[in-house]
């Protein structure tokens, strides 16, 4: 195998990892509570365009934020479409089904798909003995994880398993296309994602949801919806792409391995949800998939034998 010429994690880097892990946690448990009253496209709408609205605020185009939107427009585009309104309509409308913990599980699963994604696509992120072992060993917690859907031992639909692995595979390929955005500030891609994806999913939402003829949700759901586009999103997506300029795609996603504690915690404290023994299982494997595509105990664990650099 080709040897990595990975970026290595700083300690700022693993700060903003644990911070946005815990942030993203929560939008499992805030689009759970929203998803039960406000249809999944009007949700996604609503959770771009609010986020969106707040970071045109804060930038108050600064970092000659106009500029770039014309300049990059299309990619930006490109970004909003496999970061925002695809993933995110794939994880709520398979969370009309299942909870916020399992989805979060699933989800876990999007360092794989960056990995086998930025071996195809870029020279600096090349399969490594290790990440292979990852991959296979966190295919095999989603398989554990989706396979009692497919014996039907499960009440969860296999099809509300499958979308959040798809959002996944969606975000493996996002974390290496916005590779591209290094030499545009954090704030200005985070902002142009998420004013072109608000606008792509603005027709389908009125299109499909007629959400003017919804009735109003509960002040429980306005403020997991508030929850989810200003902190979830807006101040999220500012934390992702300074982490992804820091670390690189592969490291950055490894945020996913922070995300399921937080979000199952929720979910148990606030939802009253429980993890079958296989859920547990499959969250186990993933997450040792993860820590070998990470490769720091591996590397500790060579350190630690005497005669080896």
């Amino acid at each position: 195998m080709a040897q990595a010429s990975a970026q290595r994690l700083t300690g700022t880097a693993w700060a903003l990892l644990l911070l946005l892990g815990l942030i993203w946690g929560g939008s499992f448990f805030f689009a759970r509570v929203a998803v039960l009253e406000v249809p999944p496209f009007t949700l996604v709408f609503l959770r771009l365009s609010l986020a969106a609205v707040a970071l045109h605020i804060y930038l108050q185009g600064r970092f000659q934020l106009y500029s770039m939107l014309r300049t990059h427009w299309r990619a930006f585009a490109i970004m909003g479409l496999i970061n925002n309104a695809m993933p995110h309509t794939l994880i709520f409308f398979g969370q009309t089904e299942i909870g916020a913990g399992l989805a979060s599980i699933l989800n876990a699963t999007t360092p794989i798909w960056t990995v086998l994604i930025a071996n195809r696509w870029t020279a600096d992120e090349k399969l490594t003995t290790a990440k292979v072992a990852g991959c296979i060993t966190g295919l095999a917690g989603t398989v554990v994880l989706i396979g009692p859907a497919i014996t039907s031992a499960t009440h969860a639909p296999l099809w509300a398993l499958v979308l959040p692995v798809l959002a996944a595979v969606c975000y493996g390929i996002a974390g290496t296309f916005g590779k591209r955005f290094r030499e545009i500030p954090a704030p200005v891609t985070a902002t142009g994602q998420l004013t072109a994806s608000s606008l792509m999913m603005l027709p389908v939402c009125l299109i499909a949801d007629q959400p003017w003829s919804l009735t109003f949700p509960s002040t429980a759901a306005v403020s997991a919806i508030l929850g989810l586009a200003l902190v979830s999103t807006a101040f999220a997506y500012l934390l992702f792409f300074r982490i992804l300029t820091l670390a690189g795609a592969t490291n950055t996603s490894l945020v996913t391995l922070l995300v399921p504690p937080s979000a199952i915690l929720l979910g148990v404290v606030f939802l009253g949800e429980r993890l079958a023994a296989t859920d547990i299982a499959g969250m186990a494997l993933i997450a040792i998939g993860l820590l070998l595509l990470d490769g720091r105990l591996l590397r500790r664990r060579s350190r630690s034998v005497p005669g080896r650099p």
